[in-house]
Order: C-alpha cells, then sequence, then structure tokens
C-alpha cells in the first residue's frame, strides 16, 4: 500500500507513468475522472486539482461551483488494459471546496466520517458486495442491442456460457488492480454473470465496488459487448442485484458475536424502509423486488434466499449477514454508510430481531405475509418515506437527500 506522497512518487518515476486519473463519484455512484500528468502529481497533493461541479450532474449550481480534488495515495492502481510502455495509473480522490473544508455531497468522505465514528465508538465493519449484470451484444456502431450474449442459465459452463472468457479477462484485471475476488459464474438470466468480491474493511470495500464496474464495463467494451447493470434489464428475466454481506467486531475480536449480530440484524430491519431509496434508487429497481429470488417483504431466516436477510451457515470470521435487497445502480459509499448506522442504532439500543421465518416467502400463505412489513413499492414511495425519516436526516447531508429528490 501506498501512504505517502513520496511513495506515489516513487512508483511514478520508476514504472514509466505518463498518466494519472483522480477518479471519484457522483453523488448517485457514477464514476469520474480528470487525467494529469506526473509533474502535476506534487499540486495535486499539496493544493488540489479543481473541476466545474456545476458540470457533475446533482452537484450544484454555476455559483461558487469550483471543487479540487486531492488524490488518496492507499487507492493506487495501474489500469491493467492500458500499454505498459506510458503506464496509466487510478487514484481515487477526497473532494474539497478552496477552503479546505469537505464537499457535503462527497459520499467517499461520508463513508470516512461514518468508519470513523464507528472506530471511535469501538466496532469495526466488514463489507463485500456481490453484483450481478448483463452482457448485451453491439451492433456494427458498438451501441447496444436487446439480445443478450447467451441463452446460458445458473452454473452453466460453455458452450451454453459463452461470457466465461469475459469474466476471465474481469477477474485477471480485478486482481491487478489490488481487488481481490472469491468466485464467478453465469447467473440465472441469459447472458447474466456474477463476481463475488473479498471481504475488507467498509471504505475499502465501496472502492472495490465503484472499481469493479468500471472494469466490468470496460473489459466487456475491448471484447464488443454492453454490460449492463440495472437492475432489471429483461422483463421476464431475472433481475440484477447487489448483494451486500456484512459483519461487525469489536475492536480485538475475530468474529462477530451473537450480541452484535443480533443488533445488526435488528438494526438493519427497523431502518430498512427509510434506506431502501439509497438501496434501490431506479424506478427499474422496483420492477426487481419481489420477483426472481428478489425480496419483497421485510423478514429474515438462516441460509433461506427467500428473505430479505439472509444469515449464511458460516462461523467465526466469516460470520455474516447477506442484504439481498440492494442492486448496482446505489452508490455503494451511501448505501455503507446507511447500513453502517443503522447496524449501530441497533446495537446500541440493544434492538433485538423478531423470530426467524423458516419457510419459503415466495410460497408463503397470504394470510402470513399480509402480517408483514414490506419494501416501498415504488421509488416516489421510497423516497417519501426517506424525507420523512430522521434516522435518514441524522446520517445524509441535506444537499445529498435534495440531490436525489431531484435526480
Amino acid at each position: 500500500m501506498y501512504r505517502t506522497e513520496n511513495d506515489v512518487l516513487d512508483f511514478v518515476n520508476e514504472n514509466d507513468v505518463k498518466f494519472i486519473r483522480l477518479a471519484f463519484c457522483d453523488v448517485y455512484g457514477n464514476q469520474k475522472n480528470v487525467s494529469i500528468t506526473p509533474l502535476e502529481l506534487s499540486r495535486a497533493f499539496g493544493t488540489g486539482i479543481s473541476f466545474d461541479a456545476s458540470a457533475i450532474k446533482g452537484f450544484g449550481m454555476e455559483e461558487k461551483s469550483d471543487l479540487l480534488l486531492f488524490p488518496d495515495p492507499s487507492t493506487l492502481a495501474v489500469l491493467p488494459w492500458r500499454p505498459a510502455h506510458g503506464r496509466v495509473i487510478r487514484f481515487y480522490c477526497d473532494i474539497r471546496r478552496p477552503d479546505g473544508s469537505p464537499f457535503e455531497l462527497d459520499a467517499r468522505q461520508l463513508l470516512k466520517r461514518t468508519v470513523a465514528k464507528a472506530k471511535a465508538e469501538g466496532f469495526g465493519f466488514h463489507m463485500s458486495a456481490e453484483c450481478e449484470f448483463y452482457l448485451f451484444k453491439t451492433d456494427e456502431y458498438g451501441e447496444p442491442t436487446k439480445e443478450t450474449l447467451d441463452r446460458g442459465g445458473y452454473l452453466d459452463i460453455t458452450p451454453a456460457d459463452k461470457g466465461e472468457n469475459v469474466r476471465r479477462e474481469i477477474c485477471l484485471n480485478l486482481e491487478q488492480m489490488g481487488v481481490q475476488f472469491e468466485s464467478s459464474h453465469h447467473e440465472e438470466g441469459p447472458g447474466q454473470n456474477e463476481i463475488d468480491m473479498r471481504y475488507s474493511d467498509a471504505l475499502s470495500s465501496a472502492d472495490d465496488v465503484t472499481t469493479y464496474k468500471s472494469v466490468v464495463r470496460t473489459i466487456a467494451e475491448l471484447s464488443g459487448l454492453h454490460a449492463c447493470f440495472s437492475p432489471k434489464p429483461i422483463r421476464d428475466q431475472a433481475g440484477s442485484g447487489m448483494h451486500i454481506n456484512m459483519s461487525v467486531r469489536r475492536a480485538g475480536e475475530e468474529a462477530m458475536t451473537e450480541e452484535l449480530k443480533n443488533g445488526l440484524l435488528a438494526g438493519i430491519l427497523e431502518h430498512i424502509e427509510s434506506m431502501t431509496a439509497f438501496l434501490n434508487p431506479v424506478s427499474e429497481s422496483y420492477e426487481r423486488l419481489g420477483v426472481c429470488k428478489a425480496p419483497k417483504y421485510i423478514s429474515w431466516a438462516p441460509e433461506n434466499r427467500s428473505h430479505l436477510i439472509r444469515v449464511p451457515a458460516a462461523a467465526g470470521e466469516y460470520a455474516r449477514l447477506e442484504l439481498r435487497s440492494p442492486d448496482c445502480m446505489a452508490n455503494p459509499y451511501i448505501a455503507y454508510a446507511l447500513l453502517i448506522e443503522a447496524g449501530m442504532d441497533g446495537i446500541k439500543r440493544g434492538l433485538k430481531p423478531p423470530e426467524a421465518l423458516e419457510i419459503n416467502m415466495y410460497k408463503a400463505p397470504e394470510e402470513l405475509l399480509s402480517k408483514l412489513r414490506k419494501l416501498p413499492d415504488s421509488l416516489s414511495e421510497a423516497f417519501a418515506i426517506a424525507e420523512a425519516s430522521g434516522f435518514v436526516r441524522a446520517v445524509l447531508p441535506p444537499k445529498m437527500i435534495e440531490a436525489f429528490k431531484y435526480r
């Protein structure tokens, strides 16, 4: 890991680096970047590199629109698909105003503050994401078509699975960029794929999700394909989710205790309706929920994928919860910050989760389902709940909430 400006300058000088991408995300989680040369790197670390915030959707108006990017040395990564001669590297950056204050719509800094708050209270959160996507063929102009790469299904292999080599290239590029993955496979839908990333601290995991989406799209394009992360790109096929795995440990402990697990579980269940607008932030998100193994009701159970939260059959350092409602249109920094705050609230208040429902939710009788809370039916309903939530207002800056309202 590169920790200081000098570490970075040494790497640049020793590895024929010619271009440096200063990357950040807009408030919705879309990656942006400014490219500079090595001659400008010291200025980037010292006084920042400016850009026009008014040109970034959701960032603000033309007045006072100058913002500055400051690279985080620990996020240095070489872009493996670029030439070895005249290398290109990338950093994730903090966004600040000219007076040095943090920019309130920088979701990465929001998550950094949330992680620091949790650490100060003796908690460490670990996260990972399972991100699904579709591969579509492109036309002679490189534009995406509605034809999927293959007609394969869950865990199929070649020849039914035609995405095998694309996933291989994605995984190799991720590995070279320092993103560790656990597994990759064909998913249920035709042309649908999944690559699961390894557990890490919350900030690194959110960075990994952002890197992952960029690499998937790049390698797909280099392969003559289009990668689509939309939650429901094909109406009668499985939707694409971003299942989030979470654990929380006290400082010095190697595993999540039963007490912490119960608080984490109860806190997420307590606040899930108010968070849904940010975990499922587009209208299409609500076409996915409730069908093809995507949850609709607020419930949990061990090992049961028909519920909102599954507790996998894992112990020790691998003990965790899996939240199955989010999709890849969510900004991972905002999603993680909300989930950490919800978990801490549950732990500190000593909340207890309801009894597990040992039932297949897709075959449950209406009599049972009518007694359960549900996730919102639409984005407008989800956002109305979020706006009225004291929890959301305590976690997210007002301008961040407003940016989603007028997206």
